[in-house]
């Protein structure tokens, strides 16, 4: 581990610095909703064409209970150890450098996706519209790139406000389509995919028990990167309060709105045809203005997950180098404090992957990273209950470690499940996480940066254990 002079260290961090003090719960719970709001306007109905209307509605109580559990153990967790680090923060205290390292590469894995999936979504959206004969393409996801990164370079605080405006208005677009959906609604529509001959097929479960699992990955695009709100603890205005209240909030939000979405989408358009769809919010209405206003709502809501989602990955990148887990350049920030690098480098990444037009296979490789984050985390929390029964904490998970190894073992099911769905993306995933451990074993572990905030609750705890 690197160590500096009192006059180094001063210099390093200096530019390294984030705009604290920004944020309150509101824009907290604002973040969390944004960056998961346009999950429900494109993304899970792929997840009817793997287990049916019965199969994918199971999977998301079950993965809302994960997401839930999981909630209530990050609003512990990051009201005791707020950084921007997030959840690699979590596990670096718990699990030490090598647990930390590998929960922050697999959230950054999430973060450097997800954007480019929803990239591929708010195309087929633009392509809907025609405006001006704007049509899906490389450059549409190439100008969304440019212009989301531009605006965060701007400061956290423009972006935070701009963020929950933006999902104010995605949320409203939900509630319009929602109220247009009633009236087509037919209970038929739910279960018009013809049962296969799979093990436990039904009307209700067409592709079987197993169909359930496979549903997984899309019933988690519903609330993935809700945990993405411990990231913003350095620029919050009271964490140990408004992180708790932030995360939670939003969460609540989000699991209202998923069941909403996934049975009057459902409902209106059929399962069958829903499956396929571009925008499944927009195809499940009758063609008219309210169809058009829908439309506009849902180019909103992708557009707010997208900038959220370019916010976490930032934040996540800049931990990881300032830390000296990545390389240290990409954590320098500018005089708006914002961290230039850390925001273009995964933008480039995300966007090159967007050239393969592939949303859906995108999306499943996210929640590989999601998912593996997830175990890692909750472990972490498990861990520091047993390890650390008094760091202090002011706020508590109900019902302890036995909330979090729910979400624990989901986790484990939902890793499990890209691979049952797409081999080949999930092994890339795997590959690419390999090759970041890699990275950490030949070179970066000798390197860290002992002045970095994230190391030093590790160094503290280490010099309590010593005492003890």
């Amino acid at each position: 581990m690197t160590t500096e002079s009192p006059a180094q260290t001063n210099e390093y961090l200096a530019k390294r610095q984030l705009r604290t003090g920004t944020a309150g719960w509101p824009l907290l719970a604002g973040l969390g909703v944004a960056a998961v709001i346009s999950g429900d306007y494109a993304g899970w109905n792929f997840g009817l064409a793997e287990g049916g209307f019965g199969g994918l509605l199971i999977a998301t109580v079950l993965m809302g209970l994960m997401y839930t559990a999981m909630v209530f153990g990050l609003a512990e967790l990051g009201a005791a150890l707020p950084t921007a680090g997030g959840g690699y923060t979590f596990a670096r205290r718990a699990l030490g450098p090598w647990g930390g390292y590998a929960t922050g590469v697999a959230v950054l894995i999430e973060y450097a996706i997800a954007p480019a999936a929803i990239a591929t979504f708010i195309g087929g959206y633009v392509d809907s519209l025609g405006l001006f004969g704007i049509t899906d393409g490389w450059w549409v996801y190439l100008a969304v790139y440019a212009l989301f990164i531009g605006i965060h370079l701007m400061g956290v605080g423009e972006a935070l406000k701009a963020m929950m405006a933006i999902a104010a208005v995605a949320v409203v677009g939900l509630v319009l389509f929602l109220l247009g959906a009633v009236p087509s609604f037919d209970a038929a529509n739910l279960t018009d995919i013809a049962p296969t001959d799979a093990a436990g097929a039904s009307e209700w479960l067409p592709f079987g028990l197993l169909g359930v699992w496979a549903a997984f990955p899309f019933a988690i695009w519903f609330f993935l990167a809700v945990e993405c709100v411990p990231l913003a603890a350095e620029e919050a205005k009271d964490p140990a309060r408004s992180m708790p209240r932030g995360i939670v909030a939003a969460m609540g939000v989000l699991a209202v709105l998923a069941v909403l979405m996934l049975v009057f989408t459902t409902g209106a358009g059929g399962a069958q045809f829903i499956s396929g769809s571009a925008n499944p919010p927009v195809d499940g209405l009758q063609p008219g203005t309210l169809q058009t206003v829908v439309n506009y709502m849902g180019l909103v809501g992708l557009v707010a997950s997208f900038f959220s989602i370019v916010y976490a990955y930032s934040r996540q990148t800049f931990a990881l180098s300032r830390a000296g887990y990545l390389p240290r350049s990409l954590s320098v920030t500018n005089a708006r404090k914002a961290p230039v690098l850390a925001l273009v480098v995964p933008g480039v990444v995300g966007f090159l992957l967007t050239l393969t037009g592939q949303g859906a296979v995108l999306l499943n490789m996210a929640v590989f990273g999601a998912a593996l984050s997830y175990v890692l985390m909750m472990t972490s929390h498990v861990v520091l209950r047993r390890r650390e029964p008094d760091l202090e904490r002011p706020y508590r998970t109900p019902g302890g470690t036995a909330t979090t190894t729910v979400a624990l073992v989901l986790a484990v099911l939902a890793v499990l499940a890209t691979f049952l769905v797409d081999p080949l993306a999930a092994g890339l995933c795997l590959l690419a996480f390999a090759l970041f451990m890699a990275w950490f074993a030949l070179y970066s572990r000798h390197h860290l940066v002992a002045s970095a905030p994230e190391e030093e609750f590790a160094a503290l705890a280490a010099a309590e254990d010593d005492v003890r």
